[in-house]
């Protein structure tokens, strides 16, 4: 599979319903545009395009055009979700009734403003963790803000990066809030032996907060160590100490605190894979709206 089939895959798999692009709607114009109304253009025909102010990786452009075309306007052009979009240069235009126009123009350009964020500090930190001529995956876990899931895992997509955990039921990570339940907290070997019992097609990740839990993790047959908070140095000793398996196992994931600036680092250090939260707390870009009357 190519990786523009493999991304059609996903977009397509991170879709918004008619629903939720109704609710996005009707959130900013459930009761109408007062202004609009009052001044009596609503009919007045227009055309508002998109400008980034900056270079950026575009995201939300899909769900944008669908709202838009949902109250009435029509789009012209548009740039894809995923494509590198240059500053100045407009990736969206849509004409249309100025009702139409003023209707959508703020909730598309903020939807695409916060997930264009996401997705260009995704590829910021893609970029990074190819230091020295190695590439690793940079995965996104499962903190995105409330209620933004779907479209910052697309987000993360666009950019580049991987999904760690869609969430609490798709993988098995043990962390020590579970252990502290077990007869045995610090006997690796036992949680993990019971937790294949039970999913034994499952990987078995664990995350640890010290070098020797890293070590008795790797002891207990763990496929994946998360590294909580390791700096790169430590990363490097646990690398070194850890013999892998015939499959390549355990994988050492590091996590925490891992952004752009530092990527490159852990990726020196040995890390097989970059476990971060970074990209879903990212600035909104800028995005200029202008709207002209025909």
């Amino acid at each position: 599979m190519s990786a523009l089939t493999s991304w059609s895959l996903a977009q397509e798999s991170f879709r918004l319903s008619d629903a939720e692009i109704e609710r996005l709607g009707e959130e900013d114009v459930r009761f109408g545009d007062m202004t609009t109304r009052a001044l009596g253009i609503g009919g007045e025909p227009g055309r508002m395009s998109f400008t980034a102010r900056q270079d950026m990786v575009l995201c939300g452009a899909d769900e944008a055009v669908r709202l838009l075309s949902r109250l009435g306007a029509d789009v012209t052009f548009a740039v894809k979700t995923g494509d590198a979009v240059v500053k100045g240069v407009p990736f969206l235009v849509a004409e249309g009734a100025a009702g139409a126009l003023h209707a959508g123009w703020k909730t598309a350009q903020t939807l695409m403003e916060w997930a264009s964020g996401v997705a260009t500090m995704t590829r910021e930190i893609v970029a990074a963790a190819q230091g020295g001529g190695k590439k690793i995956p940079v995965l996104c876990t499962r903190k995105s803000i409330p209620f933004t899931r779907e479209l910052s895992l697309k987000a993360v997509l666009a950019g580049g990066g991987e999904i760690h955990r869609l969430g609490l039921s798709d993988s098995v990570l043990l962390f020590a809030e579970h252990r502290v339940f077990l007869e045995q907290a610090q006997d690796f070997k036992a949680a993990i032996a019971r937790l294949r019992a039970c999913v034994p097609e499952r990987a078995m990740m664990v995350e640890v907060t010290t070098e020797a839990e890293a070590l008795a993790a790797a002891e207990g047959l763990a496929d994946v160590i998360q590294l909580e908070k390791f700096e790169p140095a430590a990363v490097q000793r646990v690398v070194a100490q850890i013999r892998k398996r015939p499959d390549g196992r355990p994988l050492i994931a590091a996590a925490g605190g891992i952004n752009a600036k530092n990527a490159g680092d852990y990726v020196r250090a040995g890390a097989d894979t970059i476990v971060t939260s970074a990209p879903f707390y990212a600035k909104p870009l800028d995005i200029q709206v202008k709207i002209d009357k025909l």
